[in-house]
């Protein structure tokens, strides 16, 4: 995937069990603003490039690869959403951050919603993209059927799936290179670790922490996200007091990779709210 380079550091750190963790950092050390972001299943810290490109000069931007993924670690061992959130605290430790904006996309979502109820302290305003606090009641046997058609017959099995819903027909017409870089990270992936990640999310429900937020939350859904659909979203901004909802037109399920600009303003939208 395409690196936003500008001031952009690598760093690595090492989780309490021991798993070692990438992380990237953008932007100028000492910003008054800082975001750490948290990418979608099967992608990298890579994915958030663009947005970060879009925050440039506005925040400092930390994206780690979560375990499991990318540069990062690869335990042979079941994963669960509250693991992920505290390797970010980990991740904001080593970089020396107490507090920031925390944002994910579809699985990073997930993972800032556990991160938001373990650490409300850390959150100075929540992001939340194309992503769900619940996948529904049959998410348990729909993520494991996943898992095994990974195990079974290989990533390259679910290329053709994955891309139809990860971006609009025009925005694929007209990017083959943003979807193909995207497909290249995805066939990377290492098997067991994603069927462990696609089991975690089948067992991830953070519903009965939405209420109890009390910081700036900014949701964000493309209009035609078939994966966490914009009824979704709709829940989590009823269920979130003082939470704002952004449907963009025409976008699947990465905005991040479509609409950049849009998600880097509504995320900047919340680095300005009062806390």
């Amino acid at each position: 995937m395409t690196e936003f380079s500008a001031n952009l550091t690598l760093a690595e750190t090492t989780s309490g069990d021991g798993t070692k963790l990438v992380y990237r950092r953008w932007g100028m050390p000492g910003s008054a603003h800082r975001v750490v972001l948290i990418h979608s299943l099967a992608m990298d810290g890579a994915f958030w490039g663009p947005v970060a490109a879009s925050l440039a000069g506005k925040a400092e931007v930390l994206a780690l690869d979560c375990r499991g993924h990318g540069a990062s670690g690869k335990p042979k061992e079941p994963f669960s959403v509250e693991q992920f959130a505290d390797d970010v605290a980990g991740v904001m430790d080593a970089a020396g951050w107490p507090s920031a904006v925390v944002a994910g996309a579809s699985m990073g979502g997930c993972v800032a919603l556990a991160f938001a109820g373990r650490y409300p302290e850390r959150v100075d305003g929540l992001g939340l993209i194309d992503t769900t606090a619940w996948y529904g009641p049959d998410a348990p046997g729909a993520w494991a059927g996943r898992a095994q058609k990974a195990l079974d017959d290989g990533m390259a099995a679910l290329t053709d799936f994955q891309k139809t819903r990860w971006f609009s027909d025009g925005f694929r017409q007209k990017n083959p290179d943003i979807v193909e870089s995207a497909i290249e990270v995805f066939l990377a992936n290492d098997v067991d670790a994603y069927a462990a990640t696609c089991r975690m999310l089948g067992a991830c429900d953070m519903r009965a922490l939405l209420p109890s937020f009390r910081f700036p939350v900014a949701i964000m859904v493309g209009e035609e996200d078939y994966a966490t659909p914009v009824a979704m979203a709709e829940e989590m901004h009823c269920a979130i007091a003082g939470s704002t909802l952004k449907v963009i037109a025409g976008a699947r399920h990465f905005t991040p990779l479509e609409v950049p600009e849009v998600i880097a303003d509504e995320l900047a939208a919340v680095l300005e709210r009062p806390a």
